[in-house]
């Protein structure tokens, strides 16, 4: 497997696991698949770009793990439904469902366009995820096993200014993901909320090209690399646990926002003025 994979040690075991990933094709979900590979998972992958889901299964396939590539675009019902069933098909069971896929963007609100913005976003970060799990549960409720873990956000816990849209798609991602542990959970169903920063990952070259968002992101270096944030949600799949904040630090930033808001609000306030000028 591929060398930058190292086994865990003194951990349990994913061996055999049957693993459903979304958004595999590229960033957190193609490095998770590599991880998932070299703990003896059974991998099916999905995503709209079929090529390079291929590519990828061909390669595990060549280091000696088992991957298959289903094309699938989440806003459109009957891709998800022959993806689910496909899994199924081939392996009779989805031990973990890593929902992974998500879309983003960047810029002031009043230039977001309903269609691509707001309307696709929505569909995609919350309303596909609901759609995939709503496929996928059924057949865990029945095996009464299961682990669902939703690559969530920070922006699903605090709301800063220029991710208007995707950090609402986030929160409800978020409530989404807390209800359903709480309902699942007498039926043996885990349901883990995966919360990164900004993360290096193609994500963030289709996230738009505000100045403000770009002269902030130049000033701190926060990015986290794409494989980091995959080890750990492979550490989440196996000791499962209801959230995940990373880098650790967040934590203190996100209770600061619930503790006090106001002084949040005139932070960001701040921000936006000057921001403005910018653009």
């Amino acid at each position: 497997m591929k060398s930058h994979t190292q086994r865990y040690t003194n951990m349990p075991t994913l061996k055999n696991k049957v693993v459903l990933i979304t958004g595999a094709s590229s960033g957190f979900g193609e490095d998770t698949a590599w991880f998932f590979a070299a703990e003896g998972c059974r991998l099916v992958l999905a995503a709209r770009r079929i090529d390079r889901l291929q590519i990828l299964a061909s390669r595990i396939q060549d280091e000696g793990g088992e991957a298959f590539a289903v094309p699938m675009d989440i806003v459109n019902p009957a891709d998800v439904e022959n993806m689910v069933q496909s899994a199924l098909d081939l392996y009779g069971q989805i031990d973990i469902l890593f929902n992974n896929a998500g879309i983003g963007r960047v810029g002031w609100f009043e230039e977001h366009s309903m269609e691509r913005d707001i309307d696709l976003l929505i569909q995609v970060n919350l309303i596909g995820m609901m759609r995939v799990t709503r496929m996928a549960l059924p057949h865990m409720i029945e095996r009464r096993e299961g682990h669902i873990i939703n690559m969530l956000s920070v922006a699903g816990l605090i709301s800063p200014p220029l991710i208007t849209s995707y950090s609402a798609s986030k929160f409800g991602a978020r409530a989404f993901t807390d209800a359903l542990r709480r309902e699942v959970a007498p039926f043996g169903i885990k349901v883990s909320g995966i919360y990164p920063g900004p993360a290096a990952t193609e994500f963030g070259q289709h996230i738009g090209r505000n100045k403000a968002y770009r002269s902030f992101r130049s000033k701190i270096n926060l990015r986290m690399s794409s494989e980091y944030v995959a080890k750990r949600v492979v550490d989440v799949a196996k000791r499962p646990r209801r959230s995940l904040v990373i880098p650790w630090w967040f934590r203190i930033v996100t209770t600061f926002d619930t503790l006090f808001p106001v002084a949040v609000d005139w932070i960001t306030y701040i921000f936006s003025k000057f921001k403005h000028k910018l653009d």
